[in-house]
């Protein structure tokens, strides 16, 4: 679903190394959509003094300090969310009924929140546009 290209930008060769790796992946015949929404990564920045990517879109990480990483999380989550059509939504769910077991078999639960005084729960998942679809039909409120 998606291509991430982590790059040692301390390397003297990173933009050889860079276009080698373009060029196999082109030769794979990839999906150009593949291709277009490749996430860059600019790792080692830690190294570079006050390192900021000439190239757009490409992220600065720090793979041994964690700089960066967060960011690098929240953009593979995107594309990866965009490319699958798939959404992150909380639903407000009842936990006497089907609900719960319905989104468990589903779509992804990432996390349940239950509110025991009226026996509710806020669920977090990552679910498909269709299968939201059929939740709604099935549980209307």
């Amino acid at each position: 679903d998606l291509i991430v290209h982590v790059r040692d930008i301390t390397h003297p060769e990173t933009i050889l190394q860079k276009a080698t790796v373009l060029s196999v992946l082109k030769n794979l015949h990839l999906p150009s959509h593949l291709l277009e929404s490749m996430v860059e990564v600019h790792n080692k920045v830690d190294l570079t003094e006050r390192y900021k990517p000439t190239e757009e879109n490409a992220l600065a990480v720090s793979a041994l300090h964690g700089h960066g990483l967060e960011e690098l999380k929240e953009e593979i989550e995107k594309k990866i969310l965009t490319a699958t059509g798939k959404k992150i939504l909380t639903v407000n769910v009842n936990l006497e009924g089907p609900q719960l077991s319905w989104l468990y078999k589903e779509a992804t639960v990432q996390e349940v929140e239950v509110m025991p005084e009226d026996g509710t729960a806020r669920v977090k998942v990552i679910i498909s546009n269709s299968a939201f679809g059929r939740y709604k039909n099935l549980f209307p409120n």
